[in-house]
């Protein structure tokens, strides 16, 4: 399995670091990939990467931080990306409305200067998306040309309909522990009309705990959790989903080989 999208940079997780990266053959994962949220966790994240052998790492400005991004660390990235193989993304970017206070311009600016940024370097991207799905949908179309290193839809809350949208981009769509959730009943239905060679695991640790584990601190070892749901759902093995995910994750992030 691959966990394409936790946060061993957090500080809530990151003093079980060497611990995760040492389970990693036991837990059954091959490759993680921590997401990095702004320019401190940016940094952390490339340490993680650096140090542990099957941990990889994006680069990216969160929504929620957009006052962090400049035209420093705009260059900071690029030079990154260019010069280390382990980065595999520009992300997590995009857009968050759950909160009102974020100044909806400021977070569109930063969005779009980060897809051209992926644009340019022609970089997979990793999107975060809550409550904003018609708007993102749009920026997305005025950046198509940005797109051709690949979209990843992370945490994917929009409607089955909406999957046929952003199909349009060729989307992949990862999902965590989210689907183990008894108030989640629209999301068999999501899966079920997601390609099956476009569909990703994660955990979003430490952060949305599968059951039986909610409540807890998430690890990326859960993420066998949201494999077994996802093959319930999809009514395939447990082996299957693992494989087919861990396929179609390379295919996106062809720097995971």
């Amino acid at each position: 399995m691959i966990d394409v999208h936790a946060h061993i940079c957090d500080d809530g997780l990151l003093p079980f670091a060497d611990k995760i990266a040492a389970d990693m053959t036991s837990d059954g994962l091959s490759a993680i990939i921590d997401s990095s949220y702004c320019p401190r966790s940016a940094g952390i994240a490339l340490g993680n990467a650096r140090k542990y052998a099957r941990v990889f790492c994006t680069l990216g400005v969160h929504p929620e931080e957009y006052d962090k991004y400049s035209p420093e660390i705009e260059r900071n990235f690029a030079q990154l990306y260019r010069s280390e193989k382990k980065v595999v993304a520009i992300g997590e970017i995009g857009l968050d409305y759950h909160y009102p206070e974020l100044p909806k311009d400021r977070q569109w600016d930063v969005f779009e200067r980060q897809l051209s940024l992926a644009g340019s370097l022609n970089a997979p991207v990793v999107l975060h998306v809550r409550d904003a799905i018609g708007d993102a949908y749009s920026i997305l179309r005025n950046h198509e040309n940005d797109l051709k290193g690949g979209i990843l839809l992370h945490c994917y809350s929009g409607s089955k309909e909406m999957v046929k949208q952003f199909d349009r981009f060729d989307c992949y769509y990862s999902f965590g522990g989210a689907v183990t959730f008894k108030n989640a009943t629209e999301k068999p239905d999501v899966i079920r009309a997601i390609s099956y060679d476009r569909i990703l695991l994660e955990t979003d640790c430490p952060y949305m705990t599968p059951v039986p584990f909610r409540g807890k601190i998430n690890f990326p070892a859960y993420v066998r959790l949201t494999c077994k749901k996802i093959a319930e759902i999809l009514d395939k093995s447990f082996e299957d989903v693992d494989q087919t995910t861990e396929q179609n994750a390379k295919r996106l992030f062809p720097r995971l080989c």
